[in-house]
């Protein structure tokens, strides 16, 4: 067995992993990564990149009506075509020319400061975790003798779904949903509890309404108690007594972190329900060991796979104190109308903040691009405490970009009067951000009588 000792093992192949790797190597430390499955992770192989390329298929085929039978397939054409194109971005061969020594093995901890991988055993002043998670497949009676897809196969299904039943009704759940539904197949969502249930209400029922405008069938208060069936002829027995049918069924209820090939006992590395234990520096009970992304048992998005990785780059090279805060992650559900949070919800601020929050919003409608593009449904809200946001909360057109402003504005506790004060080109759909921050402004200029009688008084002075 060959031993090699490195400044930096990183564990796992994905954004994050790829992330530290990239930038360690390139700043001039020795760099051992591994990955036992496909460089780039979930994201590139199986998650956003794939459900992106998807859903702008479906949008193209729902733009010209009904899709025809080949549209599907061509919709799974175009997926394979931008993995592809993005892939060498995460290769190997990239990695290995930016100098991090990759071994194409899963890791397994063998002590403190060691991990073996294939025929290497690795020794590392620091080790990063970065092994993400898969999806969750819950011990339904039956599950385990009926065909079923999940993220990590859907996307290589050339035929079309006649039928498609979803069990979860969270964000993958309805991207899917609208996809399959947009490329002619008829879609079933089964949750167990409140669609989007973790989303601000107001805003889930908006883009609900216009997923079952569309022809989707969404079940809520529908746990699955039994599944049973063959390829082609599946059903869903909900707890209440409730029969789905369909000929395709996708599990969608949530993901699990992947700790199962690590073996965390003998590195003395605590796992929690949902991951791995981290502190706020992501260093785990192991203080050699980080663990980042998914398997941190946090916020599971790839944006913050990415973000952890710089914290661990200035605490692991450079021994500055670094702290992790997720109070301005923002996440988006990339639906039409798209759904997009940063920050506390309305709900969350309320309990958080009480009497001192204020709430103010804008209507799609109101907005003259939204109204030339027939894009009129949404609107936007922002949760103000003392001048400054702590939440906002968009539905609507763009709202994944949108969402940009009040992200930039919570990093850097940033008041109200400075996104006022942003100049937005007319007409564009950016507009909604400024114009929200005119609805906070507004009844104190036009109501405050004070201000009328300041204005009347320097008028009477004015030559």
């Amino acid at each position: 067995m060959e031993k090699i000792k490195t400044d930096l093992l990183v564990i796992g192949g994905g954004s994050g992993g790829l992330s530290v790797a990239a930038g360690a190597a390139q700043m001039g430390a020795s760099v051992v990564l591994l990955e036992g499955h496909k460089m780039g992770g979930d994201c590139l192989n199986y998650g956003c990149v794939p459900s992106k390329a998807l859903l702008s298929e479906a949008k193209a085929a729902f733009a010209k009506g009904r899709a025809p039978a080949k549209a599907y397939e061509a919709a799974k054409d175009h997926v394979r075509a931008v993995i592809n194109t993005i892939a060498p971005h995460d290769s190997v061969e990239r990695f290995e020319g930016l100098g991090v020594r990759v071994i194409e093995a899963y890791g397994t901890f063998t002590g403190a400061e060691t991990v073996q991988a294939g025929d290497y055993e690795i020794s590392a002043r620091r080790i990063v975790i970065a092994t993400g998670s898969s999806p969750l497949v819950p011990p339904i009676p039956g599950l385990e003798s009926v065909p079923y897809e999940t993220n990590e196969t859907i996307f290589e299904l050339r035929e079309r779904p006649e039928r498609l039943l979803i069990i979860g009704g969270g964000p993958i759940g309805m991207e899917m949903a609208q996809a399959h539904q947009r490329l002619g197949s008829q879609v079933t969502v089964i949750e167990g509890a409140k669609a989007l249930g973790k989303d601000d209400p107001e805003a889930a029922t908006v883009l609900i309404e216009r997923l079952r405008n569309e022809g989707i069938v969404i079940e809520e208060d529908a746990l699955a108690a039994e599944i049973r069936g063959e390829a082609g002829a599946i059903e869903v027995e909900a707890k209440d007594g409730r029969i789905f049918k369909g000929t395709h069924l996708l599990m969608a209820v949530g993901r699990k972190a992947n700790t199962d090939k690590l073996n965390l006992e003998a590195a003395g590395i605590e796992p929690t329900k949902t991951g791995i234990k981290v502190d706020a520096s992501l260093k785990t009970t192991n203080r050699r060991v980080y663990a980042i992304g998914d398997v941190a048992g946090g916020m599971q998005f790839t944006h913050v796979a990415g973000y952890h990785a710089g914290i661990v780059i200035r605490s692991a090279l450079f021994g500055l104190p670094a702290k992790a805060k997720h109070s301005h992650i923002p996440w988006a559900t990339y639906t039409a109308p798209e759904l997009a949070q940063v920050g506390l919800t309305e709900a969350g601020a309320r309990a958080q903040h009480g009497d001192k929050l204020e709430v103010v919003r804008f209507e799609y409608a109101g907005n003259d691009r939204a109204i030339a593009e027939g894009q009129t449904t949404g609107f936007i809200k922002v949760m103000i405490v003392k001048g400054r946001p702590v939440g906002a909360t968009i539905v609507g057109h763009q709202a994944g970009e949108l969402i940009n402003t009040w992200a930039l504005a919570l990093a850097n506790n940033m008041k109200m009067s400075q996104i006022a004060a942003m100049v937005a080109p007319y007409p564009t759909i950016g507009e909604i951000n400024k114009r929200v921050a005119g609805a906070y402004f507004s009844p104190r200029l036009f109501e405050s009588k004070m201000i009328k009688r300041v204005v009347s008084a320097v008028q009477r002075f004015l030559p």
